[in-house]
C-alpha cells in the first residue's frame, strides 16, 4: 500500500459499508483460524512425521503491532499441531486454542476471559468451521482464498490471501477504521515499533 496523501484520503475501510466500518471499529480482541489463514493451507510431512508449515513474516509483524497497540490477539485451530504452539509463542500470543472443534465455544471463553462482548471480537477464516461463527462475532473476515461459502458469509473478504500477508492487512484494516493506523505508522517510523 503507497503511503501518499491520495491513499490516505482514501483508506480501506472508507470502501466498506459504514455498519462495517462500526463493526470494526468496535474490535478489541483478534481471533484467527491457523491453517489457510496464517498458513498457505499446506501441510508438509517429513519422513520422520515432523510437521512443516510457512508462516509470513508480515503476518507476525501485523501480530507484534496489534498486540503492541492494545489489540488483543487469539489462535483458535482445529489442528492440535506443536508448530503452531510454537509460532504462538515466538509472537507472544498466549490465547491458543488447539484441536478446537467447536470454535464459537473458545469465542466465548476468550471473551469471558477479556471481559468482552462477543461483538468486540473478529475471527478471521478459510473455511466452513470458520464461517460457522461469522454470525456470532462483531467480525467475521474471510481470507481471498477462503472458500465461496466462507466468503459469502463474512463481512470483510481481504486481497490477500492466507499465509501471504492476509493477518497483516486485517490489523491495518482494524486499525485504520478505529482511526489508530497513523499513531500505529509513525510509532514504528520512529523506532517504538515491535
Amino acid at each position: 500500500m503507497t503511503t501518499d496523501s491520495a491513499s490516505n484520503a482514501q483508506p480501506p475501510c472508507a470502501s466498506l459499508p459504514p455498519s462495517v466500518v462500526r463493526q470494526l471499529a468496535a474490535i478489541r480482541l483478534l481471533a484467527t483460524d491457523v491453517d489457510g489463514t496464517l498458513t498457505d493451507g499446506g501441510v508438509y510431512l517429513g519422513e520422520g512425521g515432523e510437521v512443516v508449515k510457512r508462516y509470513d513474516c508480515h503476518d507476525g509483524y501485523g501480530i507484534a503491532l496489534a498486540r503492541q497497540n492494545g489489540l488483543r490477539v487469539a489462535f483458535v485451530t482445529g489442528r492440535d499441531s506443536p508448530v503452531v504452539a510454537r509460532r504462538a509463542a515466538e509472537l507472544k500470543v498466549t490465547d491458543l486454542y488447539l484441536g478446537c472443534h467447536d470454535k464459537l465455544a473458545a469465542l466465548r471463553q476468550l471473551a469471558a476471559k477479556h471481559e468482552l462482548d462477543l461483538e468486540q471480537i473478529a475471527f478471521v477464516g478459510d473455511d466452513l468451521p470458520d464461517a460457522a461463527v461469522f454470525a456470532h462475532v462483531g467480525a467475521g473476515i474471510a481470507v481471498a482464498n477462503a472458500t465461496a461459502e466462507t466468503k459469502s458469509r463474512a463481512d470483510v473478504v481481504t486481497r490477500r490471501r492466507g499465509g501471504e500477508g492476509a493477518l497483516r492487512e486485517v490489523v491495518e484494516l482494524l486499525f485504520r477504521c478505529q482511526g489508530k493506523w497513523d499513531l500505529v505508522v509513525a510509532d514504528a517510523l520512529e523506532g517504538r515499533g515491535p
